[in-house]
């Protein structure tokens, strides 16, 4: 397998954990933080979302999936595309709700479709690009994609034990 599949691959796993988590769910229980100043399923889907949007965005030189309004009034997330969940207030993620888990999986579907979209033209020279100096060692295009990965499976993951406790409540 070349790095361009295991890649691929990689972020293809991303939308059947979300949908798995938000399936069924209906706006309570995507609300639901288990103590005052913890995040809700809604906020941290919508974060890694936003996180590969606009880690992609900027490794791709494109714009923002979020960029389109289309996606405020469909998630009815009104956060500015400046906005990624970074630093995020426990305000802050308690005003991330979503109209439905529907709008959260059809934007992470959309994140990631453009994501496989920009992967099909990586090859060995876009990965070792530098595109953060501010690091030492300064950071790849790679090395950017692996955190990414490794920050959307780590929300998923934890959006799947929240789940799991509004399960176990019910």
């Amino acid at each position: 397998m070349d790095t361009k599949s295991l890649l691929t691959e990689a972020f293809l796993r991303i939308p059947s954990l979300v949908q798995g988590v938000c399936d069924s769910l209906g706006v309570a229980d995507l609300m639901y933080r288990p103590e005052p100043g913890a995040n809700s399923i809604a906020w941290l889907v919508w974060h890694l979302s936003r996180t590969q949007d606009k880690h992609i965005a900027e490794i791709a030189r494109t714009e923002q999936v979020w960029a389109d309004p289309v996606w405020v009034e469909m998630t009815g997330i009104n956060r500015d595309v400046s906005a990624t969940g970074f630093g995020d207030t426990p305000e802050h993620v308690a005003a991330v709700i979503p109209l439905s888990s529907a709008a959260l999986v059809a934007y992470n579907a959309a994140v990631t479709e453009r994501t496989v979209a920009y992967l099909a033209g990586v090859n060995g020279s876009e990965l070792d690009r530098i595109i953060d100096e501010s690091y030492d060692p300064p950071v790849s295009v790679g090395v950017r994609l692996v955190s990414v990965i490794s920050d959307n499976l780590q929300h998923a993951g934890q959006a799947r034990y929240l789940r799991g406790s509004i399960e176990r409540i019910r």
